[in-house]
């Protein structure tokens, strides 16, 4: 999935010359508003990556889970196939003697 989309454009301030005055109050605060959305944002891509990792895996899970009940319920079923074919057979030499 890429990062980011078309619909999101980044307003980033411009940055001040080194040799110029220190930032008023307000271009600090917006500083950091700018900055603090920009974490968010990429705090919200980490959490939707994390989301659709967690998703895989469980996905992947219960598909060995299913794999694996389904080979133990072949395991049972053949079990008592043998059992029932035991049982006719024993049944028949009782019958015989």
């Amino acid at each position: 999935m890429p990062r980011g989309s078309a619909t999101t454009k980044v307003r980033r301030l411009p940055r001040m010359p080194k040799d110029s005055q220190p930032p008023t109050a307000l271009q600090n605060v917006l500083w950091r508003l700018d900055r603090l959305e920009r974490q968010v944002r990429t705090l919200s891509e980490l959490v939707r990556d994390h989301a659709e990792d967690a998703d895989r895996l469980v996905r992947i899970v219960a598909e060995d889970r299913d794999v694996l009940r389904r080979e133990l319920l072949r395991e049972h079923q053949a079990k008592l196939r043998v059992r029932k074919r035991e049982r006719a057979a024993g049944s028949k030499v009782g019958l015989t003697s």
